[in-house]
């Protein structure tokens, strides 16, 4: 049987960026990146610290569809960055949901062009976060923060606030890194009902409301600035 492989676009690599030594680590329960400036909590930690202690909850109730969700996350993200790198991907080695829903998102992705970076490692003192983010790269012409998402059902506007908040971690993190402006966030969310979702915005709409959540976790959990 001969091997089918996804067609694939030929996306455009600006040259590779020098990576910071980051490492992750886990303190106190809570993701933290030990950088050369510093240790600095994770951007997810901080930015979903509220729902995350419902979904606490919701994994210790849920195990095995926790479990499903989770590996659905990482399976998917593992399969755009393979794309987005040109490499080949054979389809039989993928399992049917998995492909679908890659499938489903294939156009969106391919509207973006002029990488200039994936799975990065950013750190900065400013907001005192660290991370890695999904993709930068120009987004339908406009360079942006690119985060991905696997879905059971179609998200709200006000569902993917915390994602809004993380992309526009990255673009201020950016920002110190590289001195220079992010103008876009895009998240692309695929869905297991079939459906795609994309959500554009400016980072500067969520900035106030980034160090409102970054003050209220340091409040939380007794942290200095």
């Amino acid at each position: 049987m001969l091997s089918e492989y996804i067609n694939t676009k030929k996306f455009i690599h600006l040259p590779k960026l020098k990576e910071d030594q980051v490492e992750q680590i886990t303190e106190n329960g809570k993701r933290v990146y030990v950088c050369p400036g510093g240790k600095f909590p994770s951007v997810t930690t901080v930015v979903g610290w509220e729902k995350n202690e419902f979904f606490k909850k919701w994994r210790r109730d849920n195990p095995k569809e926790s479990q499903r969700v989770c590996q659905r996350g990482t399976n998917l993200h593992k399969l755009i960055e393979t794309y987005l790198l040109n490499e080949q991907i054979e389809k039989n080695s993928l399992m049917p949901d998995q492909y679908e829903l890659f499938r489903q998102v294939q156009e969106k992705i391919d509207a973006i062009d002029n990488v200039h970076a994936l799975e990065y490692p950013l750190w900065g003192s400013k907001i005192g976060l660290a991370g890695r983010v999904d993709c930068v790269a120009e987004y339908k012409g406009v360079k942006s923060i690119i985060d991905f998402k696997g879905s059971t059902n179609r998200k709200r506007e006000e569902d993917i606030e915390n994602y809004k908040l993380q992309a526009t971690a990255y673009a201020l993190l950016w920002q110190e890194r590289f001195e220079e402006k992010i103008e876009s966030i895009v998240i692309l969310i695929t869905c297991e009902d079939g459906s795609v979702q994309e959500f554009i915005d400016k980072p500067i709409n969520y900035v106030g409301k980034l160090f409102d959540v970054i003050q209220k976790y340091k409040e939380k959990f007794n942290e200095s600035k």
